[in-house]
């Protein structure tokens, strides 16, 4: 596990926050290009300033969700980076492009929708 500055892990927001789009979240990191869990996660902890992070059996639950839905892909190969062991690659398929298209709507309407309600 990554360690961060004590300041850093305060603002960490929970996953349980935000559980409805963890695979929106994941699918959007896989557009930009094939990665293993611990990148995607590094990515998203980049992204957010280190405000976010997702629970490694959060992440891993979501893997195997959306494999068996058809919207990853995963294969096994050698980090290039490191003579290291095998890693578990995602990719995102034709159906998980369109799984965040949908995603990304919902995101716009609910946002819609509590702008209203929270102004």
């Amino acid at each position: 596990m990554v360690k961060y500055p004590r300041e850093a892990r305060e603002l960490l927001i929970t996953s349980d926050m935000i559980y409805g789009y963890t695979d929106g979240i994941i699918l959007r990191c896989l557009m930009d290009g094939d990665n293993y869990g611990y990148e995607i996660n590094r990515s998203i902890l980049k992204k957010t300033d280190n405000r976010f992070e997702l629970k490694e059996a959060t992440l891993y639950t979501a893997f195997r969700r959306l494999e068996k839905d058809g919207c990853i892909s995963s294969y096994w190969r050698n980090d290039v980076k490191s003579s290291g062991p095998k890693r578990r690659y995602y990719s995102i398929t034709d159906k998980g492009k369109q799984r965040l298209t949908q995603r990304l709507k919902e995101w716009e309407e609910i946002q819609s929708l509590m702008n209203i309600l929270l102004a």
